[in-house]
């Protein structure tokens, strides 16, 4: 396949990488001369704002992907096929700039633009397009792309493209890895008072049981997970919280408990594990890189993947700081606040780096379900999460791409306070994940 631009820049190198590894077998060429690309026989697709020759595909594009710093897009919406579409192009054989519009939603090109943050510093969902559009709840750069497969083959019909595969990934964040276990005398004795004070007989009974050991901790789904996973052969990632001070928002046991690191341990052994940085460490390089490196030397190996706690990050300065730690993978791509897709998108796909105007090294998995939002934040029911995330998987599946749940391991253990959660969880893997249920018709 050989592109035609006036310019070659790496917005526009980036995004058709992107395109090549979600369409294509082959790699995309790109030129200036008009000659070489009038003289080609194969494939071509012309991104310009004029037809060169009857035998190409033309996109005629906008002017993001040949500018350099960040303005304000003039972005309207417009349905067309059944799904909104923006950049609108009235000539060329696409009705829209694709290139440039999956460019806008894949490098959070708003997020660096002045918006208001949520009380925890981070960008929010309010403020975002496909939330304003009424598309969150759809990977719309995915759709976007079958139906840019569908036009290419109707002017291509020899043109061999990439066949990809739905695949789940289930993640998990630990950030309280017991709820009563090695929580040292101290905060036990504060959790037994608090419970003869609030005449809380339940957790007083189920406390002292768990520290006798005649009864498994609230918040260990541990071995349950296990056996799950085996039964639908899912791969997993747990995410470990290992702030080395307990404040409000980072409550992990100790990341020197010589429990946790067994724990820690045993799943890095049979599963891929990843830091999960703290809360602070938002706003201290230092204190990201101590925390790497305690999960380091517990596993005795390097980390690359990481998710951030709270899914507190600010782009681009959280992202820069992942690279410079040496991550390479991370899952923090979503909302605190509501379920569905941030960057539009149910691929992975390389951060690429607005300030400095580069495509990075660090790929970007997005995550589109997590039980806190689910809970808290949306107030739903077991039932209703059931719903949600099956419209998920099956949304996502239509689209052959990647979808990726969060779940914390308290939502999961036999804590009353979330009763049905880790029933829906089983069901979901066991009756749609493992039984590959997909309703047609659901985009």
């Amino acid at each position: 396949m050989l592109v035609y631009a006036i310019h070659v820049t790496t917005r526009l190198q980036y995004i058709l990488e992107f395109v090549c590894k979600e369409l294509f077998h082959q790699n995309i060429l790109i030129t200036k001369d008009q000659n070489e690309f009038n003289e080609y026989e194969g494939p071509k697709i012309n991104y310009s704002l004029a037809r060169l020759s009857n035998d190409e595909f033309w996109i005629c594009n906008t002017d993001l992907l040949f500018e350099t710093g960040l303005e304000t897009q003039n972005i309207h919406c417009f349905e067309i096929r059944g799904y909104k579409a923006f950049f609108k192009r009235e000539a060329g054989d696409f009705p829209f700039d694709i290139l440039a519009a999956s460019f806008y939603l894949l490098s959070r090109y708003e997020e660096y633009l002045p918006h208001a943050k949520d009380k925890y510093g981070r960008y929010a969902h309010l403020n975002c397009l496909a939330h304003k559009e009424g598309f969150l709840h759809l990977p719309l750069i995915n759709i976007w792309l079958l139906d840019f497969k569908k036009s290419l083959l109707q002017k291509y019909p020899g043109l061999k493209l990439s066949d990809q595969r739905f695949t789940y990934l289930p993640t998990y964040d630990i950030d309280i890895a017991w709820s009563y276990q090695n929580k040292g005398w101290l905060r036990n004795t504060g959790g037994l008072l608090r419970s003869i004070i609030q005449k809380d007989g339940f957790a007083l009974r189920d406390r002292v049981q768990v520290l006798l050991k005649r009864k498994k901790d609230p918040f260990d789904p541990y071995d349950w997970l296990d056996t799950i996973h085996k039964y639908v052969q899912a791969e997993p990632i747990y995410f470990f919280l290992l702030a080395f001070e307990r404040n409000k928002f980072d409550k992990n046991i100790s990341p020197f408990d010589k429990e946790l690191q067994a724990l820690i341990k045993y799943h890095d052994s049979i599963y891929l594990t990843g830091i999960h940085p703290s809360y602070y460490s938002q706003g201290s390089f230092q204190l990201l890189q101590q925390e790497k490196r305690q999960l380091e030397h517990i596993v005795s190996h390097r980390i690359i993947h990481s998710r951030q706690h709270y899914l507190r990050f600010s782009i681009p300065l959280t992202y820069q700081r992942l690279i410079s730690a040496g991550i390479r993978r991370d899952y923090s791509m979503g909302y605190g606040t509501v379920n569905g897709f941030r960057a539009s998108v149910a691929s992975p796909f390389y951060w690429f780096d607005l300030e400095m105007e580069v495509s990075t090294s660090l790929l970007i998995h997005p995550f589109c379900f997590m039980d806190a939002n689910a809970y808290y934040q949306l107030k739903l029911s077991p039932g209703q999460a059931l719903e949600q995330l099956v419209r998920f998987y099956n949304i996502i599946k239509e689209v052959n791409g990647l979808m990726i749940t969060i779940w914390h391991n308290n939502f999961l253990g036999t804590d009353p306070v979330f009763a049905g959660w880790r029933e829906v969880y089983e069901i979901f893997l066991k009756e749609t994940v493992a039984m590959g249920e997909n309703p047609e018709g659901v985009i």
